[in-house]
């Protein structure tokens, strides 16, 4: 992870008012720039986005009671656990309360869907 002091600068806001988000987030960043490696990293629209080229394939957004990670074309994602939430007409999310959401709602796999897409 290259250095990007909006990029810090937002990760030591969430830690300093929430730590155990902040520690999510960190956590979110290094899984997705593991499986991204041509990402890259944005502030936007009030989150730490993921672009390749000029799509946004993936973005981390902290909430009031969780962290919600969004994906651009998360409708046509496989989704056998149906751990993907919304309605809208190609978002789709996952919501994370906790470190072991990563794991426990296969991040990890959705992820590589939205990169690949």
């Amino acid at each position: 992870m290259k250095a990007n002091p909006k990029i810090d600068k937002f990760i030591q806001d969430i830690l300093f008012v929430d730590e155990d988000k902040g520690k999510i987030v960190i956590s979110l960043r290094k899984l997705i720039l593991d499986i991204a490696l041509t990402a890259k990293e944005e502030i936007k629209y009030g989150g730490l986005v993921f672009v390749i080229g000029k799509r946004l394939f993936c973005g981390i957004f902290v909430r009031k009671n969780h962290i919600s990670v969004e994906f651009d074309r998360g409708v046509e994602m496989q989704d056998p656990d149906n751990f993907l939430e919304g309605i809208g007409k190609y978002r789709r999310h996952l919501k994370l309360a906790q470190q072991e959401d990563i794991k426990n709602k296969k991040l990890e796999y959705y992820v590589k869907q939205s990169y690949k897409l």
